[in-house]
């Protein structure tokens, strides 16, 4: 039994099949090696001549006096976009905002209203003023026009009646003074007599009096006094409409709203300052039709440039886009701390890419004109290639999708880049910006 159990007892240290020979172990061995060899000497190929993307321009040869042939540049600088009139249009009367009709960006007219105030104190001013000038004047055309004639009538029945009272008075004073001679009446009776003469003459030169004015009518200076007084209630009158008047604010002249200061409900002063959380201006705008750069020239370049020098602009925003310049502001004071002086080039051809407070850079042109050509030969071609493009006296031109490096010999700088005097002739392709490992002979694409 012992036997049987033995000779069915599994030996794991022997292999269950056949042994493999040594020669096949080896050539499974030598096949793995023999692909990781080829995968890495492939991955190693492809590496080594991977095309590296570059940037590519075509160079050109401009004919000497074409529009492309710039004058040499005798100064760059850099600065910012400014608006050359950038206003703050505010309140000329304070209160509280109840409309505000523009947003930033806008374009706005002159005279366009961009905000509007609550106005109900101010229209109850104007009728105040107008009624008081209303009652002035009618009580002038009273003054000019005089006395009516049935006022003048009703003076002269007075007076006249006046006169029948005195006469009256005169017929009992001259019975009662005899009588009194006598002993008939009293003193007292007569005394009481004379003292009604008197009233009577008195009131009848008081009516005359009043009767001679009602024909001839106010005098001079009253009537002058309420013309003055008329006046002066127009004018007050002029004064409320105008508060009124200016409860609209309107824009000042064409341009674009740069900036939204208030909302419908805000207070306004009429101080650019505002007080306790009133705004002092509503709007600010600007024609962005009238731009400028603003540079501050270090004062040992300054004696470079001059009133009307002209310059060619470029924006960071927009590299490939140029603008024409020409120097218009030249500060009268230099700036102490930074040692510089202030100019401001003018903008000669904007358009919708330029923005207030946006970097740019002006290259200012020479004015010497270039050497006249002789008629006797055509002109020479121009080469200029970017700045970019020149290192160390050298520059990578594309062939075949290779990279060659050539030799130039360069001239000055311009506004369309740097002149290659020898070592082009234009049509090139011309890398930009090449890579500072670049090689001689090194495989290059057009990045994309």
């Amino acid at each position: 039994m012992d036997a049987e159990l033995k000779s069915l007892r599994i030996d794991r240290g022997k292999p269950a099949g056949p042994e493999p020979s040594k020669w096949a172990t080896r050539w499974i061995i030598g096949g793995v090696l023999l692909f990781v060899v080829l995968g890495l000497t492939r991955f190693a190929y492809t590496k080594l001549n991977a095309a590296t993307p570059v940037e590519i321009v075509r160079v050109k040869a401009l004919q000497s006096g074409s529009p492309g042939a710039m004058d040499a540049v005798v100064l760059n600088a850099t600065g910012y976009i400014v608006a050359h009139h950038n206003i703050e249009v505010a309140a000329k009367v304070v209160g509280r905002v109840n409309y505000i009709g523009v947003e930033k960006g806008d374009h706005v007219k002159a005279g366009q209203v961009v905000a509007r105030l609550e106005d109900d104190e101010y229209r109850a001013q104007v009728q105040e003023a107008k009624g008081n000038a209303d009652s002035l004047q009618a009580k002038l055309e009273e003054a000019e026009h005089g006395s009516r004639p049935e006022e003048i009538a009703v003076a002269e029945a007075n007076w006249k009646q006046a006169q029948s009272d005195l006469e009256n008075a005169k017929v009992t004073l001259d019975r009662t003074r005899p009588l009194t001679t006598q002993g008939v009446l009293s003193k007292q009776a007569y005394d009481d007599a004379l003292a009604k003469y008197d009233n009577a003459a008195a009131k009848v030169n008081s009516l005359k009096k009043t009767y001679d004015l009602a024909k001839i009518g106010p005098r001079v200076e009253e009537i002058n006094s309420l013309r003055g007084q008329v006046e002066q209630a127009r004018g007050a009158l002029a004064y409320a409409q105008t508060q009124l008047d200016n409860t609209l604010i309107r824009a000042p002249v064409d341009g674009t709203i740069l900036e939204r200061a208030v909302e419908k409900g805000e207070f306004v002063t009429t101080s650019m300052v505002g007080d306790k959380g009133a705004k002092g201006y509503v709007v600010s705008l600007a024609d962005l039709n009238d731009l400028q750069v603003e540079l501050d020239i270090a004062q040992n370049d300054f004696a470079k440039l001059h009133m009307g020098q002209p310059g060619v602009i470029t924006v960071d925003s927009f590299p490939d886009l140029k603008f024409k310049g020409r120097i218009e502001e030249m500060s009268p004071e230099a700036n102490r701390a930074k040692a510089t002086v202030q100019v401001k080039v003018k903008v000669l051809d904007p358009d919708s890419h330029l923005r207030p407070e946006m970097n740019a850079s002006v290259a200012f042109l020479s004015d010497e004109k270039p050497s006249p050509v002789s008629s006797a030969s055509s002109p020479l071609p121009l080469i200029y290639v970017p700045v970019a493009a020149v290192r160390n006296d050298s520059v990578f031109v594309v062939l075949d999708g290779k990279a060659l490096r050539r030799t130039v010999k360069t001239g000055p700088t311009s506004s369309s880049g740097v002149q290659v005097k020898e070592g082009l002739i234009g049509g090139e392709d011309l890398i930009v910006n090449p890579p500072a490992d670049l090689k001689d002979g090194a495989r290059v694409e057009a990045r994309s």
